[in-house]
């Protein structure tokens, strides 16, 4: 039987917004520590952008009773790839409507993936335009880097937790075009833990991880992009200089290949900042698959995941009685 004609009608991840409970310290981790510009402001939200991203803004922080993920956006390749995706959305039965956009963007059409997180796809989006004192001297570059903090330079992916990864996986990559990259399952084949997936050449922009407390609609984490091992090193300085809690890294992962950092912002959801990793061009990749021996621990080499790595997610489940949850610090 002939092979499915690829979709390509999702461009890449737009951005993502995180829930906070203490949106100022929140603001400082991504603003002061990480380098981050602020780009707009109104109610509840903040709008960041890192200094290569290309657009207006590309994490939304929102003032929440908790900690988690809102609306995760993707851009479309063109408005008539955004009306066909959001045709076959609506006619899956994960359609909520469509929007007049965020910050930023235009016409949005919004839906839930099959495990309840919030998307949105758009196709309209403001680049983002220099104030003087933000200007580069390099014009194929949107911004000067300004050395502030980690100088993260733009968003990478994010990792949603997912009661039934198999069912999410295929949702994205039947109804989102998106290619798989890799993939953990266990059981001899029978328990799909983990897939990774790309509408690009970057390795992966969005992840499905098996939700062990059994919630839907949770963050596992948003990975932040520094251009090599050191800038990784450098943050993990800069965060316990500041008394972030680094829950694991650096090390590098097998799957990826990337070279990671993981702590948590003062609201609780876990960041990573990430570089390495390989890009993929093959429109006939065949993705990678490791069983439970392969896997291992998840670390190529550097020290193992903890179990919080596993147990932790925002928003939690059951903090106070599950004892490998993590201690988060207070923050002053």
């Amino acid at each position: 039987m002939a092979a499915a004609e690829p979709l390509h009608d999702i461009a890449h991840l737009g951005g993502v917004e995180l829930f906070t409970p203490l949106p100022d310290r929140s603001l400082w981790y991504f603003r002061d520590l990480l380098g981050m510009e602020v780009a707009h402001a109104a109610g509840p939200s903040v709008y960041l952008r890192g200094y290569g991203d290309h657009a207006a803004s590309t994490l939304k922080l929102t003032a929440a009773p908790r900690p988690g993920v809102g609306c995760v956006s993707w851009r479309a390749m063109s408005p008539a790839a955004l009306e066909r995706r959001a045709r076959a959305i609506e006619a899956a039965g994960l359609g909520i409507g469509w929007t007049n956009g965020d910050f930023g963007r235009g016409r949005s059409y919004r839906f839930h993936d099959p495990d309840g997180h919030l998307m949105e796809i758009y196709y309209e989006e403001q680049k983002f335009a220099a104030p003087p004192e933000l200007r580069s001297t390099l014009k194929n570059q949107p911004q000067k880097y300004t050395g502030r903090g980690v100088g993260v330079r733009r968003t990478d992916h994010l990792a949603l937790l997912a009661g039934d990864v198999g069912r999410n996986r295929r949702f994205a990559q039947e109804l989102l075009g998106f290619q798989l990259r890799e993939q953990v399952i266990f059981d001899e084949g029978k328990s799909e833990i983990g897939s990774w997936m790309s509408p690009t050449a970057v390795h992966h922009q969005l992840a499905y991880v098996v939700d062990v407390k059994g919630g839907h609609g949770r963050l596992h984490h948003f990975s932040l992009w520094v251009d090599n091992r050191e800038d990784v090193l450098r943050a993990a300085d800069i965060l316990a200089e500041n008394r972030i809690f680094i829950e694991a890294g650096p090390s590098k992962h097998n799957n990826s290949q990337g070279f990671y950092l993981y702590s948590y912002e003062p609201g609780g959801n876990r960041v990573e900042i990430y570089s390495g990793s390989y890009l993929v061009f093959a429109p006939d990749w065949e993705p990678v698959t490791w069983n439970e021996q392969e896997r291992g621990t998840g670390t190529y080499w550097g020290a193992a995941l903890p179990d919080s790595f596993i147990q932790y997610a925002t928003p939690d489940i059951d903090a106070e009685e599950t004892t490998d949850a993590p201690k988060l610090p207070v923050f002053f």
